[in-house]
């Protein structure tokens, strides 16, 4: 569970949650009602939706607590089974925006009664979570059975498996699990017909950074404006003499983009535990006396020097964002030019929120219009007075 400081930090950057932090356990239900309302074709543009499933124990709950909530893993070993569909709001910027909808291993919402239609109709990803340890055949047959469902109802929906909790097993057995559910995941769909739907494999585990890396692949397909930021990062580095840089939500320690070279898993580990650095020093010596104030603003900064010549370097871009770049010890001598490059790369990053925040208000704008143009029960239309 996070201290008070971490708290207010989640809260301050808009990042709600269903039930009470303290209680892992707890979850807001999602009416029946709610969850077919989803007629607005505008709200889904806005906010889009990533679907959590699989069977139960699986570790969907486990995951959403630990990326999202900063929940110790050792901690979500005490979660109680989902009982209920929950439902978070993901807030933290104009990038990283979306709901997350954990739904229960038990639920059949093939139900004639359970309108699944609507379901998948707003969804932007569909993560399906298979529980590597197990016995993964009842999960394959659940997944085909999710997918080409799915995918009638809406075929832009990213599909990411989730194979899970590969801690337990060693790097052989790792690549033998992944290969063959590929390989069955895949079979079934040709089998099917549908070899045009691609599914996307990821080894996860709640134990090590690969559950996050994992997410930010997943949230990156869902932010249009991806292209723009890595040209962005691309421009930045090149001009700077920087190896490689990353764009961080430091609230989830999800990458929303990064440059175009290759990412290694060890220097994505590097990147969050800086952040964690950052985070942790500023809430116990950056606030001041009153406990007042922010532990992460536009002064955020910090220079750490490793012991291979390689210096990482974290400048605050937004109130939600962080720029941490791995550069040579050689390079980093011109800090004054890498400062003026990252003040231009940060003046077009907030041009780039004005233009998104453009948007957003023109379809909220264009959605009220449609609602308050809608008839009422005699058949007159709501327009406003």
């Amino acid at each position: 569970v996070p201290s008070a400081c971490e708290e207010e930090l989640l809260s301050c950057c808009g990042v709600s949650f269903s039930g009470d932090l303290p209680n892992p356990s707890g979850c807001r239900p999602v009416p029946h009602a709610l969850v077919l309302d989803f007629n607005d074709p505008f709200s889904t543009e806005v906010k889009p939706r990533i679907l959590l499933m699989g069977l139960r124990r699986s570790g969907k709950s486990s995951i959403q607590k630990v990326v999202f909530h900063k929940m110790s893993p050792n901690e979500t070993l005490f979660l109680e089974s989902t009982n209920k569909i929950c439902r978070e709001d993901v807030s933290n910027s104009s990038f990283v925006n979306f709901q997350i909808w954990d739904f229960p291993g038990q639920i059949d919402f093939f139900d004639p009664t359970f309108d699944y239609e609507m379901i998948f109709r707003g969804t932007g990803a569909l993560i399906f979570v298979i529980d590597s340890q197990d016995d993964y055949m009842e999960a394959l047959a659940r997944l085909h059975l999710t997918v080409t469902r799915a995918y009638k109802v809406n075929p832009d929906i990213n599909f990411e498996i989730f194979i899970h909790k590969v801690d337990g097993l060693s790097d052989d057995h790792k690549i033998e699990t992944q290969r063959d559910i590929h390989q069955r995941a895949n079979d079934d769909l040709a089998d099917a017909g549908l070899e045009k739907i691609h599914l996307s494999f990821y080894l996860t585990s709640i134990y090590d950074h690969s559950i996050f890396e994992a997410f930010s692949k997943v949230v990156q397909k869902l932010i249009p404006q991806l292209p723009t930021l890595e040209n962005l990062l691309n421009i930045f580095i090149s001009n700077s003499g920087i190896e490689k840089a990353f764009l961080f939500d430091v609230v989830s320690k999800i990458y929303i983009a990064t440059d175009s070279t290759p990412v290694d898993m060890q220097t994505y580990e590097l990147c969050c535990d800086m952040i964690d650095v950052v985070i942790d020093i500023s809430c116990i010596y950056g606030l001041k006396d009153d406990g007042t104030g922010t532990p992460y603003d536009k002064e955020s900064m910090a220079i750490i020097k490793l012991n291979n010549t390689t210096v990482l370097y974290l400048k605050e871009v937004t109130k939600f964002l962080a720029l941490v770049c791995f550069v040579r010890e050689e390079s980093f001598e011109r800090k004054g030019l890498i400062d003026y490059n990252f003040h231009c790369f940060r003046k077009a990053i907030q041009e780039v929120f004005e233009v998104r925040m453009k948007v957003v208000r023109s379809r909220k704008h264009q959605s009220h219009a449609r609602k308050d143009k809608r008839p009422t029960a005699n058949g007159t239309s709501r327009l406003p007075l």
